[in-house]
Order: structure tokens, then C-alpha cells, then sequence
């Protein structure tokens, strides 16, 4: 029966007189009497065939029954405000939610944000950055954008662009750099990724045996690029993500020679279904990231 028709008001009038533990304040909040809250929450037991409220000379007590009811009643409320509170202009506002490498935020999604915004201003981006360690179940994310191989385990991963790694530095130090092994009278800066300057000497044509220094390990690119700019040392890192300090000659890059260890890919569970506003956003990355 409650299926069938759902007594939406004496719902309303119960939840209101649990929070307050009054059918006076309540009836204030809704804008009725005291009688005719009093009235809906007595139909309301009277359907549920239980009762909700111990009345007391000075206000209410929940029963166990009620206990139970109202943080379903709370939850069910706060939903459809929320759902009603993203309709806007004859439009549903989609929520959208992204986690991302801040290097990649940082470097190539943020100058580009403003033509999706453009497209579709009414899909709501919520989006957080990491250090490409994420967990999308637990952060509840609809996407992900990660860099590697695009092999995460019971996860679909739609590849978007490759970011080769290369030798950058500020132009102080660049002045110093005439072949690639004067790199190693430098401190070298590297990701948590061992192998990278290993194979960054090789692919310039250093023998496979050339002792690497002493390097400093960095969780981000960013922070790592933050440490060159300093002056720190010398990084190895993908040069597109730090495109406009290099236009501004903030930094340089001495050589050519890049090596390419992964990409950036957009991640979602398998078990997630995509819904219009993560589509979107989809084909939009395909289309700017082509």
C-alpha cells in the first residue's frame, strides 16, 4: 500500500517533529498547525501500524520505530533537494566527477577547462588531483586520468596522449649543458621511477654502464619542477605539461631527446556506467587531446 501511494506529508510532518521533538515547532516550520502535524503523524502510525513518538508533558521521545524511520526519512529529503536544487534554466545541472594527475592538471587540462565550461555549462566538474596513486571506488570518482601502461585492474582506460620525458632545467644551467654528459656534474631530479635517467642516458647515446649520480626523488612533477625552477637541479620530465615556462624561458630544454615511459589515459571502473555527462566529457578529451 505504501508503495502505491506515499504519504509524502505525514513523512514530511514526522521528520520535522523528530528534529525538533516538537509538533509545535515543527507546525512552525511548515507553516500548518499544531493539529494538523499532530494529526499527520497519528495517520502515519496508524498506516505503519507502530508508534513513532513517546508523548511527554514537555515534548517528544522517539520509539525504537522512529529511531529507525528518520534517518532514511533525512537521507531521502537531502537527495531530492539536491537533485532539485540542479535544475536551472529549463536544464538538469549533471555533476561530474575527476580525479587527475595535477601535472596534467596543471599543464594541460586547466588552459583548456574554459572551452568544455563553454560546451557544456551544465555539467557540474568536481575535480581533485593526486599524484597518480588514486583509488576511484573509495573516492567515488567517475573518472580518472592517470599515466602509465593504461593496464589498471577492472578498469576500462581510453588512452589521450603521450608526454615524452626530457632533460629540463633553468637557462643559468642550461648555459652549462654542451652534451649530455655534462648532466652528471648536476644534481639530477626524478620521479619515484628508478630506471629514468638510466634510459634517458642511453637514449642519448651514453654507454649502458654510465653511472648515474646521486638523484633527488620527487611523488610529483610539479613539486620536482618547482625544485628546477629553484634551481635546484636538473629534471626529467614531460616538457608538454611545462609548455609555458618554457615559452616565457623560465626553463629550458638543452636537448632533443625525449624517452617515453607511458601515457595519460581516462580511467573509469567497469563496473561504472557512463552517464551523459562523463560521455561528454569523454568525447570532449578525445577531440582536444587528438
Amino acid at each position: 500500500m505504501l508503495r502505491s501511494h506515499l504519504p509524502l506529508n505525514a513523512l514530511r510532518a514526522f521528520e520535522a517533529s523528530a528534529r525538533h521533538l516538537s509538533f509545535t515547532r515543527a507546525a512552525i516550520e511548515l507553516c500548518v498547525t499544531q493539529a494538523a502535524v499532530s494529526h499527520q503523524v497519528k495517520s502515519l502510525e496508524a498506516q505503519l501500524n507502530v508508534t513513532l513518538f513517546k508523548r511527554l508533558p514537555r515534548g517528544l521521545m522517539l520509539t525504537s520505530e522512529g529511531e529507525t524511520l528518520l534517518p532514511v526519512l533525512r537521507e531521502s529529503f537531502d537527495r531530492i533537494a539536491q537533485t532539485l536544487s540542479r535544475f536551472e534554466g529549463g536544464h538538469y545541472r549533471e555533476v561530474l566527477t575527476v580525479g587527475a594527475v595535477g601535472t596534467f592538471v596543471v599543464g594541460w587540462l586547466l588552459p583548456r577547462l574554459p572551452d568544455f565550461q563553454a560546451r557544456y555549462p551544465f555539467i557540474d566538474l568536481r575535480l581533485s588531483t593526486n599524484n597518480n596513486r588514486v583509488d576511484v571506488a573509495a573516492e567515488g570518482l567517475d573518472y580518472a586520468i592517470r599515466f602509465g601502461a593504461g593496464a589498471w585492474h577492472g578498469t576500462e582506460a581510453c588512452r589521450l596522449l603521450e608526454a615524452p620525458l626530457t632533460v629540463l632545467c633553468v637557462p643559468q644551467i642550461a648555459r652549462q649543458l654542451q652534451t649530455p654528459a655534462d648532466l652528471l656534474k648536476h644534481t639530477l631530479l626524478r620521479s619515484y621511477r628508478a630506471d629514468e635517467w638510466t634510459q634517458w642516458f642511453q637514449a642519448a647515446g651514453l654507454p649502458a654502464d654510465t653511472l648515474v649520480p646521486r638523484s633527488i626523488v620527487f611523488d610529483s612533477s610539479l613539486a620536482m619542477m618547482e625544485a628546477a625552477q629553484q634551481g635546484v637541479g636538473v629534471a626529467l620530465a614531460p616538457a608538454m605539461m611545462f609548455s609555458r615556462q618554457l615559452a616565457t624561458d623560465v626553463i629550458r630544454q638543452p636537448f632533443e631527446v625525449g624517452i617515453t615511459t607511458g601515457s595519460y589515459w581516462l580511467t573509469r571502473l567497469q563496473s561504472r556506467t557512463e552517464t551523459s555527462a562523463m560521455l561528454a566529457f569523454k568525447a570532449w578529451l578525445q577531440e582536444v587531446s587528438g
